[in-house]
């Protein structure tokens, strides 16, 4: 029987699209969401696919401790977990909101994730197959997004949670990752208006896969692995957290608010072929490309010698 891929959050966003990608890569897939509404409709999307759904949850110990007890029911391999738990949706600025905002952003992002691996991690240890899991992690893990502090600090939380969890899996024999997608994604839903550089959710979910297809791979080896790097896929792995030598503009553009740095290594691929909407290139491809050139245009008017406010208001 071949290895099943057990994903968490299989209803949602990211969700969908990495069960889209494993059932087109022939992977059977054990979907795990709270709505059995939702899991069923998931089904029919993929009716000669080899899905099976769980309805579930692990927003707290006694429903993980249960999913663990239906998933041994089962009686089946796995290769390894997904988890691509929801990210929040709280907006505004953190000092206009109260502190049990901060406190529910964590109790519906992070804790969740926590739960779930302190269940999963021995289940799958238990196995003795050298398991995957890989967290995917949502935007503002590395630079905050204005106007989303919740999430930003939520997503920073997931992310050192993952670096923790990492190296604690190790006594299971499971490698777990966290997948950093450090931009908005692409649906159907928001096709009309995305930018192109966007990744698209299956894409996504292929990237997962390949994590999990690797785990055994000594090149892939990083607790963090950006969705942008060539990590496990083709060629040497790309390291996300070694220390490189930095230029003093670098460590600027690092203790300063990601929009400069991303100007500058936008302008530094000019010349590089233009990526594709499934692999970006840089932070910069965040913003549409309009979006940029406005930005430059300030830059350049606000730095010139001689500037008028005249001439700023015209830019």
């Amino acid at each position: 029987m071949k290895p099943a891929v057990l994903i968490l959050g299989a209803t949602g966003t990211i969700g969908r699209g990495a069960v889209k990608a494993a059932v087109d890569a022939g992977w059977p897939v054990v979907a795990v969401a709270r709505d059995a509404q939702a899991l069923e409709e998931l089904r029919r999307r993929h009716p000669r696919a080899a899905l099976q759904i769980l309805p579930g949850s692990v927003s707290d110990d006694a429903g993980a401790a249960e999913l663990v007890a239906e998933l041994q029911r089962l009686d089946r391999p796995f290769a390894g977990v997904i988890a691509a738990l929801g990210a929040g949706g709280e907006r505004g600025r953190l000092l206009d909101q109260s502190s049990d905002q901060l406190r529910h952003a964590f109790d519906d992002v992070v804790l969740p994730h926590l739960v779930a691996a302190r269940h999963l991690l021995p289940w799958l240890g238990a196995s003795g197959r050298n398991c995957g899991y890989v967290v995917i992690g949502g935007p503002g893990g590395r630079y905050p997004w204005a106007g989303y502090g919740h999430r930003s600090i939520a997503a920073a939380a997931v992310r050192m949670l993952a670096r923790v969890l990492h190296g604690e899996a190790r006594q299971f024999s499971v490698r777990l990752q966290l997948l950093e997608v450090e931009s908005p994604v692409r649906t159907d839903d928001n096709e009309k208006h995305a930018c192109e550089q966007w990744p698209c959710v299956e894409h996504i979910g292929r990237k997962a896969l390949e994590l999990l297809r690797h785990r055994n791979d000594a090149r892939c080896m990083d607790a963090v692995v950006d969705y942008r790097s060539d990590a496990c896929t083709s060629g040497e792995a790309l390291p996300v957290e070694s220390e490189v030598p930095r230029s003093s503009s670098s460590a600027r553009e690092e203790s300063g608010d990601g929009a400069t740095r991303g100007l500058d290594e936008s302008s530094q691929r000019d010349s590089s072929p233009k990526a594709t909407p499934q692999e970006m290139d840089s932070d910069a491809s965040l913003l549409p490309a309009r979006c940029l050139q406005d930005v430059r245009n300030l830059l350049d008017t606000i730095t010139s010698p001689k500037v008028t406010v005249k001439q700023i208001r015209s830019v």
